[in-house]
């Protein structure tokens, strides 16, 4: 049998002619340099939305949850939330309060305890079981009432916060506050 593997553009296994092969695999490589251009922001290996927070030394990551629910409002036409230190400490407060209760909380409540600081068009978003942030955001985009908490065009202003409990069937709890 005669080599047909030849400078001449010869075929390779599986019948693929080797300059194609060549030119694909070229491009499989370029397209993947593209996508790292910009790195995502990390902690270790992992970015930062898909850390797992279902442990004692966990912590979310504020700047890119806001980053995230932002760049989602913009691209559904809202402007950008702001972290305001005042909802970062309720939200975290009432996470923490979740956890030890080892139950979600009721929105009205939380809602009116913002409102009582005098902020307007609150929102909550309460919930618990999502391990990591990529979790928790793709969970509130499917749920209507939570979507409309982070679309909402009135507000201006977020807290976000998570809890963590070992002994719970949930193990994170999440608080995610709008407000203008």
């Amino acid at each position: 049998m005669a080599d047909r593997g030849t400078a001449s553009g010869g075929v390779g296994r599986g019948g693929v002619p080797r300059r194609l092969a060549a030119l694909a695999a070229l491009a499989g490589t370029a397209l993947l340099g593209a996508c790292t251009t910009e790195a995502p922001r990390t902690t270790g290996a992992l970015p930062s939305l898909y850390l797992p927070l279902a442990n004692d030394t966990a912590h979310i990551d504020v700047e890119a949850a806001r980053d995230m629910i932002s760049a989602y409002r913009r691209n559904r036409g809202a402007a950008p939330l702001a972290v305001d230190p005042d909802l970062q400490r309720l939200a975290e407060a009432e996470a923490a309060a979740m956890a030890a209760a080892d139950r979600p909380s009721r929105a009205q409540t939380v809602k009116a305890a913002v409102s009582h600081l005098g902020y307007a068009d609150v929102g909550a978003n309460l919930s618990a079981g999502y391990h990591t942030l990529a979790e928790a955001f793709s969970g509130w985009r499917e749920s209507p009432p939570h979507d409309a908490t982070m679309l909402d065009p009135k507000a201006t202003r977020m807290g976000i916060a998570t809890a963590y409990a070992p002994g719970s069937k949930y193990k994170v709890y999440w608080a995610l506050l709008t407000a203008k």
